[in-house]
């Protein structure tokens, strides 16, 4: 079975690495940061299970990161550790999307149940695609390239195997280009422009050879971004 991947946002340092060494200890596997901004970047770009946050952070605080993941709608499960123990501020965060709250200090073997608790309930994420069939050719992700039935084959970028990777897992669900910012990209997607996603969505429809008018593979849907139709992925 896979090793589940937490990240843990947390300033104090010895909080920090208590956490990582008991995490570690329990079999998971761990990505760290101690300030806002890169709490925010690793939590919207890192391929991880789950997050423990911190509230009061250097830089952007904790609600704020809640806030940004949330609106890249991302699936990321949060738990809150934080030393605010009032209602209202329980209630602001999972309000805005934590899915648990621990105040501290707390035990280890409690924050673990919790942690276990929250993963039962969390939805599988789906597993990588390391084929993709389509009329006329396949799409090798590991070899990073197209291969046509008439023997021709297309390199892909590092970025535009990502891109399909992505739209390959959640094939025949819209995703937003704010989600393909934050998830493919690992960029907070306030204030930056789109047109990014809508370059790469072209070339990679150019490499497909689809048909830009009419396309077949990567489709767009009106107001809500692009999709994969469903394909033969393996």
């Amino acid at each position: 079975m896979d090793r589940k991947r937490i990240l843990v946002v947390e300033d104090d340092a010895a909080i920090r690495r208590g956490l990582v060494d008991a995490l570690s200890f329990a079999g998971y596997t761990t990505v760290e940061a101690s300030e806002g901004a890169a709490g925010l970047a690793a939590a919207l770009g890192s391929d991880c299970d789950l997050l423990l946050l911190d509230l009061v952070l250097p830089g952007r605080d904790g609600l704020t990161i809640l806030r940004e993941i949330n609106a890249a709608r991302s699936p990321l499960p949060v738990i809150v550790l934080t030393a605010r123990g009032s209602e209202d501020d329980r209630v602001r965060g999972l309000g805005l999307g934590a899915d648990d709250y621990v105040v501290k200090p707390f035990s280890i073997k409690e924050l673990l149940a919790r942690i276990e608790a929250v993963l039962r309930r969390t939805p599988p994420r789906p597993p990588a695609v390391r084929r993709l069939a389509f009329d006329g050719g396949l799409a090798d992700l590991e070899r990073h390239e197209v291969q046509f039935d008439d023997g021709a084959r297309c390199e892909l970028s590092e970025r535009e195997r990502e891109l399909l990777q992505y739209l390959a897992r959640h094939a025949g669900r819209a995703i937003s280009r704010d989600e393909l910012l934050a998830r493919v990209w690992g960029l907070d997607p306030s204030g930056i422009t789109t047109r990014t996603i809508d370059m790469h969505i072209a070339r990679l429809r150019e490499k497909l050879r689809e048909d830009p008018s009419r396309p077949r593979i990567v489709l767009t849907v009106r107001g809500q971004g692009y999709m994969l139709a469903p394909q033969g992925a393996s």
